[in-house]
C-alpha cells in the first residue's frame, strides 16, 4: 500500500468518526425531544452527549477533515493581494499559529490532565477524558501549520494551495 494510499485511508476514517459523532448528536438530540414533549420525561444524559458530541465534532473535524481551502479565513485584504504578498501573510500566519499553540500546549496538557479529578453530571465521563480532544486538535494544528509552512518555503504555495508564479519565489 503506498502512502497516498495510507492517506485517502486515514482521511476517510476521520471523516467516518466524523458521521458517527454527527449521527450520535442528532440521536441524542431527536431523543431529548421525543422524552420531554411526547412523554414529559426530561432527560439530562441527552442533553450531555448532544453537547459533548458537538465539542468533538467542531474539534475532530477541524484537526482532520477541513482542509486548507475549506477553513473561514477574514481574507479580504488577502484575496485582494497579489501572489507574493499571500506567502508572506500565509508564513506569517503559519509562524504565530504554531508559536502561540506552541507555548500554549504544557499549560493545556496541564489544565486537561487535572481534569480527571471530575466528570460529567449524567454519563459520568472523566472530564480529561472528555476534554483530551483540545490536546488532539492543538497537536494537529501545529502539524497542519509546519506542513503548509514547509509547503511554502518548500514549494511557493500559498494558502490557498496556488503555486507561485514563475519568477516570484
Amino acid at each position: 500500500m503506498g502512502l497516498s494510499q495510507v492517506g485517502v485511508w486515514m482521511r476517510r476514517g476521520a471523516e467516518g468518526v466524523l458521521a458517527l459523532l454527527l449521527a450520535t448528536m442528532f440521536t441524542a438530540f431527536v431523543l431529548q425531544i421525543v422524552f420531554r414533549y411526547f412523554f414529559n420525561l426530561p432527560t439530562g444524559w441527552s442533553n450531555e452527549l448532544t453537547v459533548v458530541s458537538w465539542l468533538w465534532l467542531v474539534l475532530w473535524g477541524s484537526a482532520f477533515v477541513l482542509r486548507e481551502d475549506e477553513e473561514i479565513r477574514l481574507d479580504l485584504i488577502y484575496s485582494a493581494s497579489p501572489p507574493r504578498v499571500r506567502r508572506v501573510l500565509t508564513g506569517l500566519i503559519a509562524v504565530s499559529l504554531i508559536t502561540l499553540y506552541s507555548l500554549a500546549l504544557p499549560g493545556t496538557v496541564s489544565y486537561v490532565a487535572f481534569m480527571k479529578v471530575e466528570s460529567s453530571s449524567y454519563l459520568k465521563i472523566r472530564m480529561d477524558h472528555l476534554y483530551s480532544i483540545f490536546v488532539i486538535f492543538v497537536v494537529a494544528v501545529i502539524l497542519r501549520q509546519a506542513w503548509a509552512l514547509w509547503r511554502l518555503f518548500r514549494e511557493g504555495q500559498g494558502g490557498d494551495g496556488m503555486a507561485a508564479p514563475t519568477g516570484e519565489r
